[in-house]
């Protein structure tokens, strides 16, 4: 799928120095906003991402090992905040709330990218074996997995057909027609914060509607059992 934020070098932006951000925990103005988030309003969703969507890209870009990543996690980190906003009890400020959030992150996405990049290196340690080559898998795709692969496009589908129209509407446009967000703007007339909102929130609802169908899935596999022969 798409990332949520263009790679914006960090020298066009190194000169935001957050004086937007710089509300006060637990003042009424905050207050406020977290109120419209948790009732889902999606003007608060604008105001959100326009505060800190610049600032938390710099922080995990500098705190990731690899910056090409900084796009993928800052979408998570919004994801993690639009979740569990509902959570949040203005104890510290929402930007030390949100820069929690992004810190475990980017920690995650390091330790991720540790594991993967050790099985990497342990793969290209043993191609300077003949033998050991001749034990790596196919990377054809198999018959099995092309059929797998069209059932999960099936899936999508229909998880697709179920979400908000709204949310449809942009994850039609950008996933399966790869349009970017000033076009898909134009298209429907909406700013572009809120297509970003409604792009990272349509993600977040078809994926648990995925995660529902999974599981009916499994439990209809599983409640499914083959007769087997009785011997007479």
């Amino acid at each position: 799928m798409g990332t949520f934020v263009a790679h914006t070098p960090l020298g066009q932006i190194a000169g935001f120095n957050g004086d937007t951000v710089r509300v006060s925990a637990g003042s009424s103005e905050e207050r406020a906003l977290v109120a419209q988030l948790g009732a889902g309003e999606e003007a608060a969703y604008e105001i959100l991402i326009e505060r800190f969507e610049h600032p938390v890209f710099n922080l995990v870009t500098r705190l990731l090992d690899d910056p090409a990543d900084a796009a993928d996690v800052t979408q998570e980190v919004f994801l993690k905040v639009f979740r569990n906003i509902a959570s949040f009890r203005c104890d510290s400020s929402l930007k030390t709330w949100i820069y929690r959030i992004a810190v475990n992150e980017s920690r995650n996405q390091r330790r991720w990218f540790g594991r993967h990049r050790k099985q990497e290196i342990a793969i290209e340690a043993s191609d300077e074996s003949e033998t050991c080559r001749e034990w790596l898998p196919d990377p054809g795709r198999s018959p099995l997995e092309l059929v797998m692969d069209h059932e999960q496009e099936a899936l999508i589908e229909v998880a697709l057909s179920e979400i908000n129209p709204n949310f449809r509407a942009v994850l039609v446009l950008r996933e399966m027609e790869n349009l970017n967000y000033e076009e898909i703007a134009e298209i429907l007339d909406l700013s572009l914060g809120t297509v970003k909102t409604r792009i990272m929130r349509g993600r977040d609802a078809l994926r648990q509607r995925l995660i529902e169908h999974l599981k009916h899935s499994e439990t209809t596999h599983a409640a499914w059992r083959p007769r087997t022969a009785v011997a007479e």
